[in-house]
């Protein structure tokens, strides 16, 4: 998403690709198929004196062989939307605007929304944040941030006869400051603080029996406070960590309102150990939504969200000028937080390969298999996934 990536104002591309998937709803119950997929691009970028602007949008359209051999619809679509915009008003003062839409079923495509199954339909999921850095002195700067990710999900049942929308169905924004003291060139110390409002809007009820919970039950507020560091420490390495904590009011719940504190963090490490190979690793600890909604049996309390820590680590390795290779993997452990579930959790592992090979300025071939595997505490919510793909991109 670098206005310099290309040397042209606008770029085109496309992939098709044939794959086996042995469970394309990522469920308990799995169903497997044969499918391909077609996936066009466009982008542009436009660089200007004081100001880069980008803009992509690609196209998703997936056919499924069992799901036409048992009478259902055999084709998803999925549209991504990516805008960027980077404007320097002089040089101490500068903004950053992006905006990231995704309409589709995968809920590695929703990342964020808090569903981990397939869901029908065009379920939406936008992100956005604006960003404006002050350079006040040589040493002293801030950030001023505001974010807005906005989840709209259709209302098809999610078992027991609660939607997706009623779950899942909010809007979050966020809006925090930055102080950044910079003690060297290559170092930078900084202290923040961040609010966050997250509000469910599916308007219908989340649990099957018991208290009649609705959507708005689960809104809350969270105060994040936080220090950290930024390092490069040489040409090719650099890191970051920050660390803090975040104090949850779940002021809405009708039965049991509730306040909490969870440690966050943010970690991550960039090498580039050749030219055209990285890796990156990192490991975040967050609160997140989740698409459980338990009820206590004796307080009759709600589950209210997750606690969740993440590592990962991506590799990105250029085996010849011509031959690349890439793994990214995952692992998280999510635990509940209030209701039924309370206490309980989800281990999730992935990881994706994939190999690509340039065969000329515009087109390549690639191949790969992605892996993932949830295992819970909940009964029936755990699944394993597999897939591998072979197929032909053009760029142009």
């Amino acid at each position: 998403m670098d206005a310099s990536a290309s040397p042209k104002i606008w770029n085109a591309s496309a992939t098709l690709r044939g794959f086996y998937d042995d469970n394309y709803t990522y469920s308990h119950n799995k169903s497997s198929s044969f499918g391909f997929q077609v996936n066009p691009s466009i982008s542009a970028n436009l660089a200007l004196q004081q100001t880069d602007i980008g803009i992509r949008y690609t196209y998703g359209m997936y056919y499924y062989q069992k799901r036409e051999d048992i009478g259902q619809n055999p084709i998803d679509h999925t549209h991504q939307a990516d805008l960027w915009v980077d404007h320097a008003f002089n040089a101490r003062w500068k903004a950053n605007v992006t905006d990231s839409l995704a309409i589709g079923q995968d809920p590695k495509l929703l990342d964020g929304s808090g569903a981990v199954t397939r869901s029908g339909g065009n379920n939406l999921a936008n992100r956005a944040r604006v960003a404006v850095d002050t350079d006040w002195t040589p040493q002293f700067s801030t950030e001023i941030h505001y974010g807005n990710n906005l989840f709209i999900f259709s209302k098809n049942s999610y078992g027991d006869g609660v939607s997706a929308a009623a779950l899942l169905n909010r809007i979050e924004q966020d809006g925090g400051i930055d102080f950044q003291w910079h003690f060297q060139p290559e170092t930078m110390g900084f202290v923040g603080y961040d609010f966050t409002a997250v509000r469910y809007n599916g308007d219908a009820p989340i649990v099957a029996s018991g208290y009649p919970y609705v959507s708005a039950d689960r809104d809350h507020n969270s105060h994040y406070a936080y220090v950290g560091i930024q390092h490069q420490f040489t040409p090719n390495l650099k890191g970051m960590a920050r660390g803090g904590v975040v104090d949850t009011d779940n002021y809405n719940d009708p039965v049991s309102p509730s306040t909490s504190l969870a440690p966050y963090a943010d970690v991550n490490l960039t090498y580039t150990y050749l030219p055209g190979s990285y890796l990156q690793a990192g490991f975040t600890q967050n609160i997140n939504s989740t698409d459980v909604a338990f009820q206590n049996g004796g307080n009759g309390g709600l589950t209210l969200y997750q606690q969740s820590s993440t590592f990962y680590a991506d590799i990105n390795h250029q085996f010849t000028p011509k031959l690349t290779g890439s793994v990214n993997s995952q692992y998280q452990y999510s635990s509940y937080k209030g209701g039924g579930g309370n206490g309980s959790g989800d281990n999730y592992v992935s990881v994706d390969l994939n190999l690509n090979y340039q065969i000329d300025t515009h087109l390549s071939a690639n191949a790969g298999y992605n892996f993932g595997d949830l295992s819970s505490d909940i009964s029936g919510r755990g699944y394993t996934r597999n897939m591998v793909y072979i197929g032909l991109g053009a760029n142009y």
